[in-house]
């Protein structure tokens, strides 16, 4: 039988936490370059990352300026031309750089939203699965809290309470989104907190912090990456589609936004250079990240690897 500086030696333990987070972030890059639809995923999030970036310098006029024509009436829902090549809308407003500075806003709103989304999951499942007991069923009962919210409802309160602003749609979708990510990951502790090196990291007088986030969050940053992925896909989606029923912020452009007035105006069917730029970008953007998930959880799950 080994003593406990023997099993303080193991690989297990002896592997720093921040390695083990570099290895699993290299993981991410091989698992998406491995993957033909990884790639493509990738590069297609890269392009719209890039016009994020580079949306304020690109885009030919102001989103919300009222352009007008050679003599001087307003340039109302022109289709495509070489003045503006993706025509305007019925305040005169381009449509191109609408749908160039709307990326900024979904890129905002869905890395922000994604991140907070996943600290508060991989939180609240590693410390529900490595504690059991009350905190479990607590913590667990607040989840289901969170399942039982309906969330259109929901956002009609609040943006009643605290307007209709980015910060507030954010946050909101915070609170509620992060749920299947907690399950998913206290699920995966449950299994981890009986393994080997963490009996023998707690039998070495390491602390429970120290086993909650060198030992065990290495092992569940997969997941925790794939539900950050698909987040960014949820949040991004959920803003436009309350955008599109009037809750979203109107001060800023975005491609649910420019879908909302569109609509309102009943510019939806003859008006179709309005509808399809920030119907397509909010399409393409998604297709991204779902190739960008869909090769990750390939690479997580040994099941769908054998099947592929």
């Amino acid at each position: 039988m080994r003593s406990v500086g023997a099993l303080d030696q193991s690989p297990a333990i002896s592997f720093q936490g921040g390695s083990r987070v570099l290895r699993a972030l290299r993981d991410v890059g091989s698992a998406l370059w491995a993957d033909p639809y990884g790639r493509i995923g990738a590069c297609i999030l890269c392009l719209f990352a890039l016009a994020a970036l580079a949306s304020p310098h690109i885009a030919p006029y102001d989103p919300w300026a009222n352009n007008y024509r050679p003599d001087g009436q307003l340039a109302r829902l022109e289709g495509i031309s070489t003045r503006h090549w993706f025509g305007t809308t019925y305040y005169g407003h381009d449509v191109l750089s609408q749908t160039l500075l709307g990326s900024r806003l979904a890129f905002a709103v869905g890395l922000i939203s994604a991140l907070l989304i996943g600290f508060i999951g991989t939180n609240v499942g590693l410390i529900s699965g490595y504690f059991g007991g009350r905190v479990d069923d607590v913590l667990m009962r607040i989840t289901d809290l969170a399942y039982a919210i309906p969330f259109l409802p929901f956002m009609i309160v609040i943006v009643s309470l605290f307007g209709p602003r980015v910060e507030v749609i954010v946050g909101s979708m915070s609170l509620i989104f992060w749920r299947t990510a907690a399950r998913v990951v206290r699920s995966q502790v449950l299994s981890l907190r009986e393994r080997p090196y963490v009996l023998a990291a707690r039998a070495a007088g390491a602390g429970h912090l120290r086993i909650l986030y060198v030992h065990l969050l290495p092992n569940v940053l997969p997941l925790a990456f794939l539900y950050l992925v698909f987040g960014v896909a949820w949040a991004v989606l959920t803003e436009a589609s309350l955008s599109f029923v009037g809750l979203g912020d109107p001060n800023r452009v975005s491609w649910g936004l420019m879908l909302f007035q569109a609509f309102t105006l009943g510019a939806m069917r003859h008006a179709w250079w309005w509808v399809v730029p920030p119907g397509g970008a909010l399409m393409l953007f998604l297709v991204g990240c779902y190739f960008v998930g869909r090769a990750y959880e390939e690479r997580i799950n040994p099941r769908l690897r054998a099947r592929s």
